[in-house]
């Protein structure tokens, strides 16, 4: 009797595990988490892209999130423009949540519960100059085609004014920007109503291949090595087989480490005012390091956490990324968010301009030099671009399926599309693709609605160097 007891508490357990219906969260928790969100994206939004509420309202909280949706819309949003911080009110015995926007980093969600605090406990960049809000002179690029005008190629201005156009490259599609580039030139710039070439808009996972930009600037500078391990100071203990597990394989996302069923769900850190360092280093291995690949945030988070680690100095941390990689290429428009121990959250939490990531693109097209100085390693480009060693699953139906290199996305299998091309892709549609051979830049900007397909980028794509190709 004692063992089917047993027997039966694993099956009941297993049903539980496995059933769709349980919830991982409390309703304290994931109202916690929702008016973290609406706290988080109204202060980026209102002061790093300089939005008004009611675009807010359709843009950043509109298609967003299941398990939040529906609770963000019942929350307010007080907005203090002169502290620049956001507070929600969720509960009536818990303290609201707090967003709070600093120069170059944007805004930091507070713990939860924490309702007192100074801002001179957030860490802060310090010695970066300030770029006008308002201003893009549009460099390094001296031909640009106007804003919002016609390129004068009847299928480039065609596939332009498809991908504007509600669910025509995706049936969830909602497209805020569109940037075509070559080196010497901006081929085309559009924007939705009320966007500039100023107005950022957050990455999303757009910022994982940033992360590995800002990598390969402390690989260039002799800070870090991509063949190194040991990485995390929590994991150097001589049992500890983390260990083993190499910069190499989080780049090409294969630590090999527990990151639940869905690796880009780390709400804690995401909406739930949590630290890297108490999310991201902490779980445990389950693969042997770079035999598996699995999508996972704390991959990325790891990176830069190592970064961290190997500059051993946190005023000189928080100033890396700008002053090695971003401000040196002109991206001056553009915001990494940390959490509020200083910890860049570049697994996701960036926000950004089309423009901006077209510098981004430029870079790797020059193969990491601007300006005469080399920013990123020689051939940083191709081993970004290169098949890492442990690929995605193939999709089931042959269909093409994207590769992977490091923190970058491969369509190397793709109609139409040069087999060089690569891409930063993030949720609701955010994409900067590089075509090498092509000399050509596309950047996709949008809002695209949760729960179906977005935009299909090797479509759009493909229109694009088929209109080239026919001019």
């Amino acid at each position: 009797m004692r063992n089917y007891i047993l027997k039966l508490g694993i099956v009941a357990g297993l049903a539980i595990a496995q059933s769709p219906a349980i919830a991982q969260e409390n309703d304290a928790t994931v109202m916690a988490y929702a008016a973290g969100y609406k706290a988080a994206f109204t202060c980026s939004a209102t002061f790093n892209a300089k939005k008004a509420l009611d675009a807010i309202a359709e843009h950043e909280l509109t298609g967003i999130y299941s398990l939040v949706q529906d609770k963000v819309n019942t929350l307010e949003a007080v907005i203090d423009h002169t502290s620049k911080s956001v507070r929600v009110t969720y509960s009536d015995v818990m303290p609201p949540r707090i967003a709070q926007w600093r120069p170059h980093i944007g805004c930091v969600q507070l713990p939860v519960g924490t309702d007192s605090y100074s801002v001179a406990d957030l860490p802060t960049p310090a010695g970066l100059a300030l770029a006008d809000p308002h201003s893009d002179t549009g460099a390094p690029w001296t031909e640009r085609n106007a804003v919002n005008a016609k390129t004068g190629n009847a299928g480039i201005d065609a596939a332009i004014a498809k991908a504007f156009i509600n669910g025509e490259y995706g049936s969830h599609a909602r497209t805020s920007a569109i940037l075509i580039a070559t080196p010497d030139r901006i081929v085309a710039e559009n924007y939705i109503d009320g966007f500039t070439p100023t107005t950022s808009q957050r990455t999303w996972s757009v910022a994982k291949s940033i992360a590995a930009s800002v990598i390969g600037a402390g690989v260039e500078q002799g800070i870090i090595d991509v063949k190194s391990s040991g990485l995390m100071p929590e994991w150097n203990r001589p049992l500890d087989p983390r260990r083993a597990i190499t910069l190499e394989n989080i780049l090409q996302m294969a630590s090999g480490l527990d990151s639940n069923r869905a690796g880009n769900r780390t709400d804690r850190l995401y909406i739930g005012g949590g630290l890297v360092t108490d999310t991201s280093s902490r779980t445990a291995v389950e693969a042997t390091p770079g035999s598996r690949w699995k999508y996972a945030n704390n991959d990325t988070l790891l990176a830069v956490r190592h970064l961290r680690a190997a500059i051993g100095d946190d005023a000189a941390y928080m100033a890396f990324p700008f002053k090695s990689l971003l401000h040196k290429i002109g991206m001056t428009h553009t915001y990494l968010e940390s959490d509020w121990e200083g910890n860049f959250i570049l697994s996701s939490q960036v926000w950004t301009t089309a423009r901006d990531l077209a510098r981004l693109g430029l870079l790797h097209l020059r193969d990491g030099m601007w300006d005469g100085e080399r920013v990123l390693p020689k051939g940083w480009a191709q081993y970004v671009a290169t098949p890492a060693p442990s690929q995605p699953p193939k999709a089931s139906d042959g269909r093409p399926t994207r590769g992977y290199g490091a923190q970058w996305w491969l369509y190397n299998e793709f109609p139409g599309l040069p087999s060089d091309t690569y891409a930063a892709l993030g949720n609701r549609g955010q994409i900067l693709m590089i075509i090498p051979s092509r000399n050509l830049l596309l950047v996709r900007r949008g809002y695209d609605l949760a729960g179906g397909p977005g935009f299909q980028m090797h479509e759009f794509a493909a229109d694009v160097i088929k209109a080239m190709d026919t001019d």
